[in-house]
């Protein structure tokens, strides 16, 4: 993954923006969540004060991956769509001193640094973008999962079979 190191803070002061498109397969993390490492993810970043004078941060990353069907296991693409925006705070103690301030769900506070990876925030977002659990709306192929409804075998049956007569 391209190093893209911000200072944060000056980020957010000078209003600056930055955006691109990266391959999952640069995303380790997101990788391992995945069916395949195919696709890209477009991100955005836009840097910005809040109007109470904090800094904050918009991202949003925009792009489709290849996960696994829980209910049919077989893989399909699914559209990640997300935009946050991070508030930030110089350490621990003001971060939760914004938040308590801000009382705003929709806004996550973290702490801000001078160094900054772009590209670590950006996974994160796309990250906690993907589903709890991964499903086609409607599963192509549901004859497994047919076939598993209709045969309701006991796990009890097999025992039987041990039981001497």
């Amino acid at each position: 993954m391209n190093a893209l190191v911000i200072d944060t803070f000056e980020f957010c002061r000078t209003n600056s923006s930055r955006d691109g498109v990266t391959p999952v397969a640069e995303m380790t993390r997101l990788a391992k969540e995945c069916a395949d490492p195919s696709g890209e993810i477009a991100w955005q970043a836009v840097g910005s004060t809040h109007k109470l004078g904090f800094p904050q941060m918009t991202l949003s990353v925009n792009g489709t991956v290849q996960l696994i069907c829980q209910r049919c296991l077989q893989p399909y693409a699914h559209h990640l769509d997300s935009s946050t925006v991070l508030m930030l705070g110089k350490d621990d103690e003001q971060a939760d001193e914004i938040e308590a301030t801000i009382d705003d769900e929709s806004i996550d506070v973290i702490v801000g640094s001078r160094n900054m990876e772009l590209m670590y925030l950006v996974e994160d977002e796309a990250l906690l973008a993907l589903p709890q659990s991964s499903r086609h709306d409607v599963c192509p192929d549901s004859s497994l999962l047919d076939k598993a409804k209709s045969e309701k075998i006991s796990p009890f049956d097999a025992l039987k079979s041990l039981k001497p007569e």
